[in-house]
């Protein structure tokens, strides 16, 4: 939550492109650090476009990439992301200060216990759209993607992107179509974290479509609809931290 109040309720606005989104990125960054984790920046090009209404600049964003390095070339690895950006009219509290929050607070429950596989945490670039279809939405992760190496790319044993994941009492877990082998993993870690979860298809509007559209696996949690999405009225009080906690717990239950 205090994640939640700063990027929403003390940065506000952050397009992707922006100085506010760069003001963010280096709170994030800094955060990341203080938990031991190591970051390097990824920088890509957001074009111009119309974000949810509102004609935006073109110009470069970063992804904030964390490892603890224990990452190695064709060994299996797991990542979790979440989109830092917002469109230019919410301070986005719920969409997504809520999935950077739960990604902040799964990297300090982290810092000093293995995870069963090695982890890589994202914060995601530019994620809001800037025009219709999948080849204007998604900038951050789409250049993560393509960033992979071969070896890399077929060692990725699953990505979860967290994505408003605080509203509501029930945690959506989508996948993109068919049910897949990753939401039954993390259906089962809901379960053993005692986490009410619903499972969802058609789920496509976040990160995890980069990583599926490229034959990898990934799924979203979060998603649940609410008055103030894509508004000015998404601020802190919208979030509930109860709702964030269901969220960390089947994570670090699906990394443990």
């Amino acid at each position: 939550m205090d994640a939640v109040r700063h990027l929403a309720g003390e940065i506000g606005p952050r397009p992707g492109h922006t100085r506010a989104y760069f003001r963010a990125a280096d709170w994030v960054e800094e955060q990341l650090e203080r938990h031991g984790w190591q970051v390097t920046r990824q920088r890509f090009h957001s074009p111009p476009g119309v974000s949810w209404g509102v004609p935006v600049a073109g110009g470069t964003s970063v992804n904030l990439v964390a490892t603890r390095g224990d990452v190695r070339p064709g060994e299996p690895w797991l990542a979790v992301g979440a989109h830092l950006d917002t469109v230019p009219q919410a301070p986005g509290a719920e969409d997504n200060a809520s999935g950077v929050g739960a990604l902040l607070a799964i990297a300090e429950a982290t810092r000093d216990s293995r995870t069963r596989l090695p982890l890589v945490l994202v914060a995601f670039g530019s994620e809001e759209p800037r025009g219709e279809g999948d080849e204007h939405h998604h900038y951050g992760s789409r250049a993560y993607v393509a960033g992979l190496a071969g070896q890399e790319r077929r060692s990725l044993r699953g990505m979860v992107s967290l994505d408003r994941v605080g509203v509501g009492e029930v945690l959506p877990i989508g996948s993109v179509s068919e049910p897949s082998a990753l939401r039954a993993e993390v259906a089962g870690a809901a379960e053993r974290a005692r986490v009410p979860h619903v499972l969802e298809t058609g789920q496509a509007s976040s990160d995890h479509w980069s990583f599926v559209r490229d034959g990898l696996p990934g799924v979203r949690l979060g998603g649940t609809s609410y008055g103030a999405y894509h508004d000015e009225t998404d601020t802190p009080d919208v979030v509930d931290p109860a709702q964030l906690a269901r969220t960390i717990r089947t994570v670090l239950a699906w990394l443990r």
